[in-house]
């Protein structure tokens, strides 16, 4: 597989190191110069000097031959404007792009050739609302361009669920429990799996569902 990344800041470098060390193929576009020279001195990655934000430049980096574009530069515009270039004008297969500001997130979808979006700040304030949260429903990770997501909730003790096992529960089928955390154990949900206070329950669902699983697990608020 072939990984071209947008980008030779740290995001990029440390994307392109563990690719690399994985044994893909990458290279990391930069259109800083002294910044490739830096790099170069230390890393073995391919790097190619250019502006990925311009069609000639992505055209001489042989872009429509990759298999994924990653977008990771520190500006949000410019990832929009790659990951467009890159699906529009060279059909690249799979393009992943940097968020860096929470805000923007809602324009990283197909619309600008986006097929995943990874949000840094968005990521860690789920870390830290997974932490702490207790009878609420936490975002952990978006798929498919938000419409499906991966949440935790950690049932607190008057969750109408607690008692029932999970063959009770009246879940839609757009809401799935993929996994349990209980006491610090992982557990594989079966339907005879009785839920408890405190238990970690995984789910990906759509958006059309989380009112049904707040109901459920949490009850109404």
């Amino acid at each position: 597989m072939r990984v071209m990344i947008a980008g030779a800041g740290s995001v990029g470098m440390a994307i392109a190191e563990d690719l690399m060390a994985k044994g893909y193929d990458v290279f990391v576009m930069e259109r800083d110069l002294a910044l490739v020279e830096k790099h170069a001195k230390t890393s073995a990655v391919a790097f190619v000097i250019g502006d990925a934000c311009e069609v000639k430049s992505l055209q001489m980096a042989g872009t429509a031959n990759v298999d994924v574009m990653v977008a990771a530069t520190g500006d949000d515009e410019d990832n929009l404007v790659i990951s467009l270039l890159a699906k529009q004008e060279f059909a690249v297969p799979r393009v992943v792009a940097r968020v860096n500001n929470s805000k923007n997130q809602w324009l990283f979808n197909e619309t600008w050739g986006v097929d995943v979006s990874v949000s840094t700040p968005q990521q860690l304030t789920a870390l830290v609302e997974e932490a702490v949260s207790v009878g609420s429903i936490v975002r952990l990770l978006q798929f498919e361009h938000g419409e499906s997501s991966l949440v935790e909730v950690t049932l607190a003790s008057d969750s109408p669920a607690l008692g029932k096992d999970l063959g009770e529960l009246d879940l839609p089928s757009e809401a799935t429990i993929v996994a349990m955390v209980r006491e610090g154990r992982l557990l594989v949900p079966h339907e005879d799996t009785v839920l408890l206070d405190g238990d970690e329950v995984l789910l990906l669902i759509t958006e059309e569902a989380e009112t049904v699983v707040q109901q459920t697990l949490i009850g109404p608020r």
